[in-house]
């Protein structure tokens, strides 16, 4: 399979790039920096320099056509400390500018990194972190209404510990946290069972093997 993902450089995408290439998958990690290069290919991944704020659809489907892309992954995001502005233009315009490139470019399997608790925006605030899952709940509507083979992982806190294989997946799990490295084994599993098409979910750490797990939803 040959996938590409959206912020290539994060560590979500970096141990994606792991699991995926070392299963013999060939990968395309999508960055902004041309610095960042050299990251994606350590992971066994290449790299595809492109701005998603500065693209639009058919110019990203050309380069998703010309690898002949077959799915792919967002997980970019403005990151911490990053303008409401940001929050819009990458975590919500990105997010639906890949979803329209891959149905140009015929590459209808969307796995989407969102948030937990996206859906509890409040409308009337101007806090950043408001506006951020707003965007997050924009975006995942407007992807649930493509016509891709979609599925939409809501994570809870994100950590930095190591994998453990065990998560809990649920419309609405309560609150909790996941290692980033189990979000990216997740996503790899999706990519590669063919699980949870058409799926919305929220993810955290839990006792229940993550292939049993997205068996069950």
């Amino acid at each position: 399979m040959k996938i590409a993902i959206a912020g290539g450089h994060g560590q979500i995408a970096l141990h994606t790039t792991k699991l995926l290439s070392a299963s013999g998958n060939e990968v395309w990690g999508i960055v902004r920096n041309p610095d960042h290069a050299s990251d994606v290919e350590e992971a066994g991944g290449q790299a595809l320099v492109l701005d998603l704020e500065q693209s639009d659809s058919e110019a990203l489907a050309a380069e998703l056509s010309s690898r002949e892309i077959d799915a792919v992954v967002f997980a970019a995001g403005a990151g911490p400390g990053s303008s409401a502005e940001r929050k819009q233009t990458v975590d919500r315009d990105g997010a639906i500018l890949l979803a329209d490139a891959a149905w140009r470019a015929g590459a209808k399997r969307y796995v989407l990194v969102s948030s937990m608790g996206a859906d509890s925006f409040d409308a009337a605030s101007d806090d950043v972190f408001q506006i951020y899952l707003k965007a997050k709940s924009e975006a995942d509507a407007a992807v649930r209404e493509s016509d891709l083979d979609w599925t939409i992982v809501r994570p809870g806190g994100l950590t930095d510990d190591p994998a453990t294989g065990s998560v809990t997946l649920a419309e609405s799990t309560g609150r909790g946290t996941i290692p980033r490295a189990d979000v990216a084994w997740l996503i790899a599993q999706l990519l590669t069972s063919g699980e949870g098409v058409h799926k919305q979910f929220e993810a955290i750490s839990g006792s229940t093997p993550i292939a049993e797990a997205l068996r069950a939803l």
